[in-house]
């Protein structure tokens, strides 16, 4: 509930119209042709340039390209972690199941016996990324070569 409650209020007292929309609806929002360019956050980009994000980071990254719409990964670049080779070792924090079956709610939304698999995070592939805007400037693939140069680290 970040985006409706954080980003969403942030944004508008900025001055941006804002429309909030259901996480599964942002890609039929793509096909639709309503939105131009995605621009997310980033907690962590590693050297390839796979970023982890909030949940739901991932499968927008997914639509944008299916769908033809240039996807921006915005943050510092002290987001940008060279010691991690890829998304793969970035460590996932899992939070409590009670965030999805129990918190929000008078009374519990799910079956008492159930799992939940609720990571705060998700990667997004490189690939997917049309670039990592930070206060160095746009960096664009090759990232490997692009971050290596804005931190200049060649």
């Amino acid at each position: 509930m970040q985006g409706a409650r954080l980003t969403a209020y942030e944004l508008s007292e900025a001055g941006m119209d804002v429309t909030l929309l259901c996480d599964g609806m942002a890609a039929s929002a793509m096909r639709n042709g309503w939105v131009d360019a995605v621009f997310t956050g980033a907690d962590r980009v590693a050297a390839n340039g796979d970023a982890a994000n909030k949940i739901g980071t991932f499968p927008l990254a997914i639509a944008a390209k299916r769908f033809g719409v240039p996807f921006y990964i915005c943050a510092p670049s002290s987001t940008i972690d060279m010691n991690t080779p890829t998304g793969k070792e970035i460590k996932i924090e899992q939070r409590p199941a009670e965030e999805v079956t129990t918190m929000w709610y008078r009374e519990r939304m799910t079956p008492e016996k159930i799992k939940v698999f609720n990571p705060a995070f998700d990667v997004t592939d490189a690939d997917l990324i049309t670039a990592i805007i930070t206060e160095k400037g746009v960096l664009r693939p090759p990232f490997t070569r692009s971050l290596r140069k804005a931190l200049k680290t060649e």
